[in-house]
């Protein structure tokens, strides 16, 4: 396996751009009425926002939409001439008005909400379960990625079906592009679940997913080598998730799980080049007791054993 290239600012502008235009096309947003509405893009986005919404004024319009004030302030005066809206004054504040379709503007938006439901209906109806699930997950990683306001919070949850093939995948891209790592390290990775999974007991194991959004963003496990030892597995984080603080608590939730359950040592085995994960494990108290340099994952590294005592 060759390393996987990390593109660069122009690579991922020009891709970006490539979607956007297909995006543009498929939906039809460069024709001259929106799916033969008559209303043109930003028109639509206002009235959809306005048929969806309950009370909203023209400062949070531009605020959702991103609009120019002066530009939504044209667009409502034309709507309200044709009878599409209807202004009251806001009970918060007088100075402003709060905006509501009427029956004619509802009435306008109708058939064009009807037609765009069956534009997008048209272009996933061939489409198996499991392809929308995935063009489901893409959009929200989009939508992730380039999100400009708070990203949502991360959640702990446990393993569920699917996790595991997504965990190998993931760590196997992400240190190839990192440190180079090739398939055998996914082929390890395969092999310790393979191993690890059958003898799964939460009895005596744990296993923590991270997820923002919908998405895997992280793992950890610790599971049982004897009855005083437990060892900690399988620490990843997603480089958009590194750095807040998500791998000291993952680590934490290990050493929680392990004394609650009576063992009096947690092992875990890690290289010399995963810098960031061995700064965790010392934080945490983890201390390296053996180290081997070797010819692993067409790599030169050093092959680590720490410990820690509960």
């Amino acid at each position: 396996m060759r390393r996987q290239p990390v593109p660069s600012p122009t690579e991922t502008v020009a891709a970006v751009r490539g979607f956007s235009r297909f995006y543009m096309r498929q939906l039809g947003l460069l024709d001259e009425g929106l799916l033969h509405s008559g209303f043109q893009l930003t028109e639509a986005r206002i009235l959809y926002e306005l048929a969806c919404g309950t009370t909203l004024t023209a400062t949070q319009l531009c605020r959702d939409l991103g609009l120019d004030a002066g530009y939504l302030s044209r667009i409502l005066k034309s709507f309200e001439m044709r009878g599409l809206i209807s202004r009251s004054a806001a009970p918060h504040d007088g100075r402003q008005s709060v905006i509501a379709l009427t029956e004619a503007g509802r009435a306008a938006f109708a058939p064009l909400d009807r037609a765009s439901q069956q534009q997008v209906l048209s272009m996933i109806g061939r489409m198996a379960p499991a392809q929308m699930a995935d063009l489901i997950g893409a959009m929200q990683t989009v939508e992730r990625l380039m999100r400009h306001d708070a990203p949502a919070p991360c959640v702990l949850r446990p393993p569920r079906l699917g996790d595991i093939g997504w965990i190998i995948h993931r760590q196997a891209v992400l240190y190839n592009a990192e440190y180079g790592w090739d398939e055998s390290f996914e082929a390890l990775l395969a092999q310790i679940f393979a191993e690890m999974m059958p003898a799964f007991d939460p009895r005596h194991d744990g296993g923590w997913i991270v997820e923002q959004d919908g998405a895997v963003m992280g793992s950890v496990f610790v599971v049982r080598v004897s009855d005083a030892v437990a060892k900690l597995r399988l620490l990843y984080l997603e480089p958009a998730v590194r750095g807040t603080g998500l791998g000291r608590r993952l680590v934490g939730e290990c050493i929680r799980f392990a004394k609650e359950k009576g063992y009096r040592t947690i092992t875990l085995w890690t290289n010399d080049v995963l810098v960031p994960a061995r700064r965790i494990y010392q934080q945490a108290g983890f201390r390296c007791v053996a180290a081997e340099p070797q010819r692993a994952f067409g790599q030169d590294v050093v092959s680590e054993t720490w410990e820690l005592a509960l």
